[in-house]
């Protein structure tokens, strides 16, 4: 079991109720990818973009030091509802990329229409594996976390309402978010209260890249984005990979999760999250799995008004 440094009755009694839902609809210190990622960095034009296509009504706080690491400081924007009345549950957002790119602005166009609907939503960068590898990804996305907890008083957060929420490699961390606590002594929680996991990895040992077929070789399964993450083979480092991995790490506490993928994925095979979806039930953890017929990694399918509500629905239900 993994007690939470918290108590949260709301997430406790959810957390005795089961709910797994298959949808078929038209459809990620201190403190692999998908289409919708972009590896550019920020820029004071860009910026000012991102206020000018934010939601009517939403700020934009942009750059906001997180933490700081060896390598650099940690950034993240901030969305939030100009008018404030009441404390803003929120929405940690992690992008994909494969761990070696990607970008928080791809936060503005996937999560920030939720800063409309009184929520705040802190899209983060993390380290990637040009700079550093395994677990310095998952200990970023921990270290915002306690970010928004230590932070809540001045941009009114609420720190008992705080959700994961990663596409493709990010949806592998928000995911791991959800069901690994932080292995280490923290003076401030990074458990979440939910996850929701885009078309995320979740078992690093039989995504395709890391094992070896007949249209694979080692030599190829060892220059893989996971081989890089784990700076070996995965396939030669099984226990590591299963610690990062959400699969493996899955038991009864864990908050709720919002699961969706595309049943025609060609980067992450649906199984992966049909495979985690039905662990978390067994465990007797409330869990929705979404899959959306004829979509991919991403893309399209993933920004209609039918995904919006599923993750819509979700949060109302465990958050509010």
């Amino acid at each position: 079991m993994k007690p939470f440094s918290f108590q949260t009755p709301r997430l406790r009694d959810a957390a005795s109720a089961v709910l797994l839902t298959v949808g078929l609809f038209a459809v990620s210190i201190e403190t692999v990818a998908a289409q919708d990622d972009s590896a550019a960095p920020n820029t004071a034009a860009q910026n000012t973009a991102a206020q000018n296509s934010a939601p009517d009504g939403v700020e934009v706080i942009s750059d906001i030091q997180y933490a700081t690491t060896p390598h650099g400081p940690l950034l993240l924007d901030l969305y939030r509802p100009e008018q404030i009345g009441r404390e803003l549950p929120v929405i940690v957002f992690v992008h994909g990329g494969g761990w070696k790119g990607g970008d928080k602005r791809s936060g503005l166009k996937i999560a920030a229409w939720l800063a409309g609907e009184n929520y705040a939503v802190a899209c983060i960068n993390y380290r990637l594996l040009d700079v550093s590898a395994w677990p310095t990804q998952i200990d970023d996305c921990y270290a915002a976390v306690r970010w928004v907890r230590e932070h809540a008083d001045h941009f009114r957060f609420d720190p008992d309402r705080i959700v994961a929420w990663g596409t493709s490699a990010g949806g592998h961390l928000a995911a791991l978010m959800a069901t690994r606590p932080y292995p280490g002594n923290e003076s401030t929680s990074s458990r979440v209260h939910a996850g929701i996991d885009w078309f995320g990895p979740s078992d690093l040992l039989t995504m395709p890249p890391n094992v070896v077929s007949q249209s694979r070789s080692f030599e190829d399964v060892a220059k893989s984005n996971g081989a890089r993450l784990l700076q070996a083979p995965v396939m030669t480092v099984p226990e590591l990979a299963k610690t990062a991995s959400a699969l493996y790490n899955v038991t009864s506490d864990d908050p709720p999760m919002l699961i969706m993928h595309g049943d025609q994925d060609p980067g992450v095979p649906v199984d992966q999250s049909v495979r985690l979806a039905e662990a978390l039930k067994k465990a007797g953890v409330p869990v929705q799995l979404k899959i959306i017929p004829g979509a991919g990694h991403g893309g399209k399918a993933f920004q209609t008004p039918e995904a919006r509500a599923a993750v819509r629905r979700f949060l109302k239900e465990h958050l509010q």
